[in-house]
């Protein structure tokens, strides 16, 4: 057996620190590393969380990246129609890493009452939309049907039925201006009917954004049956979004554009970059705090065990080879902490995860809670990091261990 660690074992054991001078200071260097797994996790966890759900409402609502015409870049309606010609169908079937693509049409609206109206902008969506990211958004009803004829269900958000005060089956009396109309010209009316009611969380989309068949935009803007305003494009990895955005740019007819939902909503993805400088700084910050604790325990082992120092010294032992025996003793304590530390940690991320006791503010954060994403990769790398980092701290003050005379040492005892 490993004569070194044969020794820290005993130590271990023995125990002998429970009722000594350092007892109160190990406990709270194992507490400082317990905590300071507790609020790594959490900030992780979150962090990463808030991120990827944000980017999945998102992508939701617009897919990862929009092929459009120029005209309509800058506006949330769709100007000029356009459709999946033989070159744009190539283009996207030769990239890899495309998981779906559908068409869509979006029209400015005004919703009127007897008391009130609010505007809003009608997304058109057919049978080839993927409903399954909304899914978990639907707080009332189903979501639409789309095949078959044209019909008059829409799915509403929770924001806009409060406003005008909707349920479920209201009948929702919508007027779309002309394009090009002179000013007499009465407006397009349709009334569509409630089967659905949803919340993202995400106001801005909450407040604009009513889902109905796409067929009605088409009849409106008098476009052929296979047009469409624009396509979402889903990938299956977000981390490449940039690459595959060029790719597909590159790809599509000169007459066309696209653009990644990073870069057509850069503040929102500019802010969610700033959580990973956030997450770094406070993991360095908990893990100087723990460092240090766990130096002033080591010293105060050594301090306490000077006679045993003292003794091996004078029977030949290497200042090195003592110095590991109190650095597993070290590791020991780190995990312990790390141990404790990740039950409590993981166990509150469960918690918070399946029944969201922690609520956010929607308008701040585009989510009703905290969200929670928990991946066993980052976990081990936070525990090995830990446990690196704090060890390589103690390598500097067991170096005291060099210092010590045999003969003052044994004397002292």
């Amino acid at each position: 057996m490993n004569f070194e660690y044969f020794i820290a074992k005993r130590l271990i054991k023995g125990r002998s620190h429970k009722s000594s001078i350092s007892a109160p200071i190990i406990k709270i260097a194992i507490l400082a590393i317990v905590i300071g797994m507790v609020m790594m996790l959490i900030t992780v966890a979150t962090g990463i969380g808030l991120q990827h759900k944000i980017r999945e409402k998102v992508a939701a609502f617009n897919g990862h990246i929009v092929i459009s015409s120029y005209d309509t870049n800058a506006s949330l309606e769709s100007w000029t129609p356009i459709t999946n010609e033989p070159a744009l169908d190539s283009a996207l079937t030769s990239i890899s890493g495309i998981t779906h693509v559908q068409g869509v049409a979006t029209k400015a609206g005004v919703i009127r009452t007897e008391s009130d109206f609010e505007g809003v902008v009608v997304k058109g969506v057919g049978q080839d939309y993927r409903w399954n990211d909304f899914e978990e958004y639907l707080i009332e009803g189903r979501l639409p049907k789309y095949d078959g004829v044209i019909n008059d269900e829409v799915l509403i958000s929770a924001h806009t039925a409060n406003r005008l005060q909707f349920s479920l089956g209201d009948k929702v009396i919508t007027y779309f201006l002309k394009k090009n109309a002179h000013q007499n010209t009465k407006p397009n009316i349709r009334a569509f009917r409630i089967v659905g009611i949803y919340s993202s969380g995400f106001q801005e989309f909450d407040e604009a954004y009513l889902f109905a068949d796409i067929r009605h935009i088409l009849k409106m803007n008098k476009w052929e049956a296979d047009a469409v305003g624009s396509f979402e494009v889903f990938i299956d990895d977000f981390d490449q979004i940039e690459e595959k955005g060029l790719e597909i740019y590159q790809n599509t007819p000169s007459h066309l554009d696209s653009q990644t939902i990073a870069l057509k909503y850069g503040s929102i993805f500019e802010w969610l970059k700033l959580f990973d400088m956030n997450i770094i700084g406070i993991i360095a910050i908990i893990i100087l705090v723990s460092g240090i604790n766990m130096i002033t325990a080591l010293l105060v082992l050594i301090l306490e065990r000077t006679p045993m120092i003292g003794i091996l010294k004078a029977l030949g032992t290497s200042s090195w080879r003592i110095r590991k025996i109190f650095l597993y003793n070290a590791a020991y304590l780190i995990l312990v902490g790390l141990f404790w530390g990740n039950c409590i940690g993981l166990g509150l991320l469960f918690i918070q995860d399946h029944f969201g006791v922690i609520a956010l503010d929607p308008a701040t954060y585009y989510v009703n809670t905290a969200p929670v994403y928990i991946d066993i990769g980052y976990v081990l790398i936070l525990n090995a990091g830990t446990l690196v980092l704090c060890l390589c701290m103690l390598l500097i003050p067991s170096y005291v261990i060099a210092k010590v005379s045999p003969v003052k040492a044994i004397r002292f005892q």
